[in-house]
């Protein structure tokens, strides 16, 4: 008996010494590892979470969108693309889309929303502080005292994948370039063909599998990070591209605010797991070895767009 506990002890070791060098393979300076006995899963490190691994967004930056099936709460991300945050801000302050609509739900793309008549001068909304057109935000820089830990098994589309602040992004580390990406719930501004035909009047939500030819090509500026099940569950637009083709089959948005603009007790009250922690990577490495009895086959890697964000 004395034997196997030992080779158990010896084994548990070099579970912990494995586990600590994958850690730091994915940019972990300080790794944390599992204590003896201890089976890393999901549950399991959102359980041993600190109250400093969570973050509370700041209301400035979040949308609350009411369609009359629940509330939807989008949180803006202005690194992404500064511009269309601060003319998004301006077009919710000044009541644009309240009773606009849903006009397209395309099955495994996108749900997308605004002016059902925006491409009719004589019946299109006014806009009165916005701006309707600006030029498009594709790639940004991270500040320097930003430290990006890319994901540690590559990605198809970019040198490197990762999150900032809860939003998947990809890098070129040779340029220092950075974009955000295409990944389920995220959401941008509708455009036509020309670059600068967007500002956020018109917005979409990724609601499939994550359409990352679109990366560079749209910009992005925040994410769905409540009520997501919402839009994905909309009827699907019978039209080409999942357009509804009769107004009725519209969803109506009654309203979209912003949180810093709601009396403090109708506030969504959200706490969103940082990215930027050694519990993230934690959860990064259960998500991409699933240890739940269930599994039987660890995948042993994971996309970028396949790890979901915490959200409580």
């Amino acid at each position: 008996m004395r034997g196997r506990g030992a080779q158990a002890g010896q084994m548990r070791t070099a579970i912990c010494a494995a586990f600590t060098m994958v850690l730091m393979l994915a940019g972990c300076r300080t790794p944390v590892v599992p204590s003896s006995g201890t089976t890393l899963t999901a549950a399991s490190v959102l359980a041993a979470a600190q109250s400093t691994d969570w973050r509370t967004p700041d209301p400035e930056n979040l949308l609350c969108m009411d369609f009359g099936r629940g509330q939807v709460v989008i949180e803006l991300m202005p690194i992404l693309a500064p511009r269309h945050v601060a003319n998004v801000r301006a077009l919710v302050r000044e009541g644009y889309f309240d009773g606009l609509a849903i006009v397209r739900v395309q099955d495994n793309y996108v749900v997308q929303w605004g002016d059902p008549d925006a491409e009719k001068p004589e019946l299109a909304r006014p806009i009165q502080t916005a701006q309707r057109h600006l030029p498009a935000e594709l790639e940004f820089r991270l500040p320097a005292s930003v430290l990006f830990h890319p994901l540690p098994d590559g990605d198809i589309y970019a040198p490197e994948a990762g999150f900032l602040d809860g939003m998947p992004i990809a890098r070129d580390p040779k340029t220092g370039r950075c974009w955000p990406i295409h990944s389920y719930g995220m959401v941008g501004a509708g455009r036509d063909n020309a670059l600068d035909s967007g500002g956020g009047a018109e917005m979409y939500v990724v609601s499939g599998q994550a359409p990352r030819h679109l990366d560079r090509n749209v910009t992005l500026f925040g994410r769905v990070i409540s009520g997501m099940d919402r839009l994905a569950s909309l009827p699907r637009g019978s039209g080409a591209m999942g357009f509804f083709e009769r107004a009725e089959e519209r969803i109506g948005i009654r309203s979209i605010r912003l949180a810093a603009d709601l009396p403090e007790g109708d506030r969504p009250r959200i706490e969103i797991l940082r990215t930027d922690t050694a519990t993230f990577r934690q959860w990064v490495e259960a998500r991409r070895n699933r240890r739940e009895e269930w599994f039987h086959q660890a995948a042993g890697r994971i996309d970028v767009s396949n790890i979901p964000i915490p959200v409580r």
